[in-house]
């Protein structure tokens, strides 16, 4: 690992809030590999099965490809005061996640500890989630009761990626910590140019995993909201429990806009995880 934490004597917590983790496996089933947790970051709004996929592809490349093993995997959705035009409010897109991830898997939770207060850089997220599993919970153990640390690693769209080797757009610092320190899985996305993004991104060039998308998938936050403000439906895009969620809330029926985002927002994230737009004045990922 190649820092420390930028906060970890600093956190704050939203209120009442405690680390989700009934999913998460605590015993390590081969000593000879590394125990990760995967963490993506994102607006959510509405969580789509591509976000979902992405989870089940990094499983599937962690077990033919590294030397890895997966112990658990979190939504974390973004804040209402990131301001994202048309963002819906944090109790909506945490319920949403909250269900997919019910209804989808069994190693999947939803944390909601970005959610429910101030903008969080992906920096701190992914400290956050370090010493919650490492320091708070200690960790996870081999079945001979070795004791082990968890490694936390941010999964993403390969959007994502095209910003961060895009000057100005993420903090150099971050983009060390993040990179350098946790490191990356970037699922492919038409239309980014991975190879030219990677180049400009050497110098961490071991700590990010690509991934291919042997189905194609263009679902998108975005093209789902545009149906639903047009009455089409949704169903088979989402979780069947997402969309009677939608549905029952009268959710994305009118367009919906925030203020303009921060300026003074510290840059490197526009939460889309799976592909959403990154705004050049911000910090990452819908």
């Amino acid at each position: 690992m190649a820092s420390t934490p930028y906060l970890t004597d600093a956190f704050t917590n939203p209120p009442n809030y405690s680390f989700p983790h009934s999913k998460l496996s605590r015993v390590l089933r081969d000593p000879q590999k590394t125990p990760v947790v995967l963490v993506a970051c994102g607006s959510f709004s509405p969580v789509t099965y591509l976000h979902l996929r992405m989870f089940e592809m990094a499983k599937d490349y962690v077990r033919h490809n590294t030397d890895f093993e997966i112990v658990g995997g979190y939504l974390s959705p973004v804040s209402d005061m990131y301001k994202k035009p048309g963002l819906l409010s944090a109790r909506h897109r945490v319920n949403m996640c909250t269900l997919a991830s019910e209804d989808s898997t069994t190693w999947l939770m939803v944390d909601p500890w970005e959610a429910f207060q101030s903008y969080q850089r992906t920096a701190i997220v992914l400290d956050h989630f370090d010493h919650e599993i490492n320091t708070v919970l200690g960790g996870v153990h081999t079945e001979d009761g070795e004791h082990r640390n968890v490694r936390v690693m941010l999964l993403a769209g390969s959007d994502l990626i095209s910003t961060m080797s895009e000057p100005g757009v993420w903090s150099y610092s971050d983009l060390g910590h993040i990179l350098g320190r946790y490191g990356t899985f970037i699922v492919e996305r038409a239309g980014s140019a991975i190879d030219q993004a990677t180049d400009s991104l050497a110098r961490w060039r071991s700590n990010i995993y690509l991934i291919s998308q042997l189905i194609q998938n263009d679902v998108s936050s975005t093209k789902v909201r545009l149906f639903l403000r047009r009455g089409l439906s949704v169903r088979y895009l989402l979780p069947n429990s997402v969309v009677d969620y939608i549905e029952q809330n009268g959710l994305y029926l009118d367009d919906v806009t925030s203020s303009p985002i921060n300026s003074n927002l510290e840059k490197g994230k526009d939460r889309d995880v799976a592909g959403g737009s990154q705004k050049k004045d911000v910090q990452q990922m819908c």
